[in-house]
């Protein structure tokens, strides 16, 4: 009895001191693990680099590879948090890269030299200095097509027509300006000027309020697509002489290939020019280099966006730039042996 009562003292003796023990660990970890909390949110995020991509209408090409190239770069270069906006494409882009109002755009060839030159006469205040080259991409092949019912079949077909040109001071209505032009015609020549976007031109043509437009895109274009799908066109032909007669190295002949769209059965002489992706010297080395790389690293995905991407290739990334490579961007293609 005197040995179980002593032994039953032990017991009451010793479990406070055990469950005291505990709750001292219990705070001592609770202590240490608000520590490591507190001195993790200490630390500083790491930053997030903002991507906005300036494109096009969204009845455009630039539009959908815009949308394809802000994923590839969210998915791809770390920590970019990526947009994509709708623009009225080249002249607008550029200008905006230059006020440091996006980090990326496309643009056609003619309007990214008359940029680089600082040609106020298409839009731009002066020469944007800041502007930088990334990438050559696909061709526009500038699309004059009309109505069946206009009668239009050639260039000059259009005096007295109801033509939209594209939204003003465009690349696409720069185009329009050379290319009729050549042809010996100017807007004063037209029954009516409408400068509108695809979509917008394409709906005043299917309510007979348009006779025709030209449209500066990659081939089948979802525009001249949707147009073609219900109302009969007529795609007609800028010949070799008009593009010679341009006089500027960046537009060549080019053909819209036979069924391109519903309706055209043959092959069309037409004018097409490079596009470019531009980029300014307010991005970094390194931000600059992975745009490069990831845009040609990942050109499935493009051209699963729109088919005109196919004509996208590294060896011709460079090729006919009218403005400096950004450094960033000549890096990765000195490591591909594109730029020595």
């Amino acid at each position: 009895m005197i040995a179980l009562r002593s032994a039953s003292r032990r017991d009451l003796v010793t479990t406070p001191i055990i469950q005291g023990g505990q709750r001292k660990m219990r705070s001592i970890l609770l202590a240490a693990a608000v520590a490591v909390g507190a001195a993790a949110a200490a630390l500083p995020a790491k930053a997030e680099t903002f991507v906005n991509i300036l494109t096009g209408g969204t009845s455009g090409v630039y539009y959908p590879l815009g949308v394809a190239l802000s994923k590839i770069y969210a998915d791809n270069i770390p920590d970019v948090r990526t947009s994509v906006q709708s623009t009225k494409a080249s002249v607008e882009n550029l200008n905006l890269l230059q006020a440091g109002r996006g980090e990326v755009g496309f643009s056609l060839g003619d309007s990214v030299a008359y940029a680089w030159e600082g040609n106020t006469d298409v839009g731009f205040p002066g020469k944007l200095d800041k502007l930088r080259g990334l990438a050559a991409i696909y061709p526009n092949f500038i699309q004059v097509v009309a109505t069946k019912d206009s009668g239009i079949k050639t260039l000059a077909d259009l005096k007295g027509k109801r033509v939209s040109v594209g939204a003003p001071r465009s690349g696409t209505e720069l185009n329009a300006r050379a290319v009729f032009a050549a042809a010996g015609l100017t807007y004063d020549d037209l029954g009516k000027v409408e400068y509108l976007p695809f979509g917008e031109s394409v709906d005043l043509m299917k309510n007979r309020q348009l006779d025709a437009t030209l449209q500066s895109a990659g081939l089948g274009v979802a525009s001249i697509r949707d147009l073609a799908s219900t109302t009969d066109i007529t795609v007609v032909s800028i010949p070799a002489e008009t593009v010679e007669k341009i006089g500027n190295p960046v537009y060549v002949s080019a053909t819209i290939p036979a069924n391109t769209y519903d309706g055209q059965t043959e092959d069309v002489k037409t004018a097409a020019i490079v596009n470019f992706l531009v980029t300014s010297t307010a991005v970094s080395d390194d931000l600059a280099y992975n745009m490069a790389k990831a845009l040609f690293e990942h050109l499935d995905d493009m051209v699963a966006a729109h088919a005109a991407a196919k004509a996208i290739s590294l060896d011709k990334a460079v090729t006919g730039m009218p403005l400096p490579v950004h450094p960033g961007a000549a890096k990765y293609y000195k490591e591909k042996g594109i730029m020595k």
